[in-house]
């Protein structure tokens, strides 16, 4: 426990600003409504930004998820981080899916009528159904706080949680989600990134012990290890 506090301690910037972001975005979906709050903030579409948020979005697709962590695990050979990235991914997808299907929500392509809102991105097939939390959203934010969690440079938090956030903002840029939905996403991904955290410190904790108290001699106390 003193180890987890000791933890957030030293990454008390991105957590501020994750706060901090989660207050304004909450703030600014309750003045502004669900379907003003869309328009606002995805009715300026040039084509430069078209093209960024339609490849950076990508960031948050479960097979650069994925990559990333092979990447990890089998090139820098970071057994903890890759393990919480993986673990990450899978709390992240799990409960995802499960919201997905108990709120069948439908996507801003659908909720407007004809004619009330044109300015969709070219070339972007726009979802519909089940569109209750952004899976690239979770993705992205439960990558980010394992990242920033494991990783020892304070000097990445705000890069870090700034990747995020964009991935999160393309989702409603692209209209494939309503500012609510990615509120969701990163509330979900950020507490499966802890939970990974945890998981990566204590699952491989405990196999690196099992391991060292099996190499003991015969007759050897465990306690040994804890004193030595």
């Amino acid at each position: 426990m003193q180890k987890s506090t000791s933890l957030f301690k030293q990454k008390k910037i991105y957590f501020s600003a994750l706060v901090a972001i989660f207050i304004f975005s909450i703030c600014y979906l309750l003045i502004n409504g669900k379907e003003a709050g869309f328009i606002s903030l995805s009715s300026y579409h040039p084509f430069w930004l078209n093209v960024f948020f339609i490849n950076y979005t990508f960031m948050g697709n479960g097979i650069f998820a994925i990559c990333l962590i092979g990447f990890v695990l089998f090139y820098f050979k970071r057994k903890k981080l890759g393990f919480g990235l993986l673990y990450a991914f899978f709390i992240s997808g799990i409960a995802t899916q499960i919201l997905k299907n108990l709120f069948n929500s439908s996507g801003p392509k659908l909720y407007f009528e004809a004619g009330t809102y044109l300015n969709f991105v070219d070339g972007v097939t726009v979802s519909g159904n089940s569109d209750f939390t952004s899976g690239h959203t979770a993705t992205a934010f439960a990558i980010a706080t394992v990242l920033v969690l494991l990783l020892k440079s304070k000097n990445l938090q705000l890069l870090i949680l700034m990747g995020a956030a964009l991935v999160g903002y393309s989702r409603i840029y692209l209209a494939q989600h309503f500012l609510l939905d990615v509120i969701v996403g990163a509330c979900l991904g950020s507490m499966s990134g802890i939970a990974a955290v945890y998981f990566a410190n204590n699952i491989i904790g405990l196999k690196w012990s099992f391991k060292k108290i099996h190499r003991l001699p015969v007759g050897e106390s465990p306690n040994a290890i804890q004193t030595a």
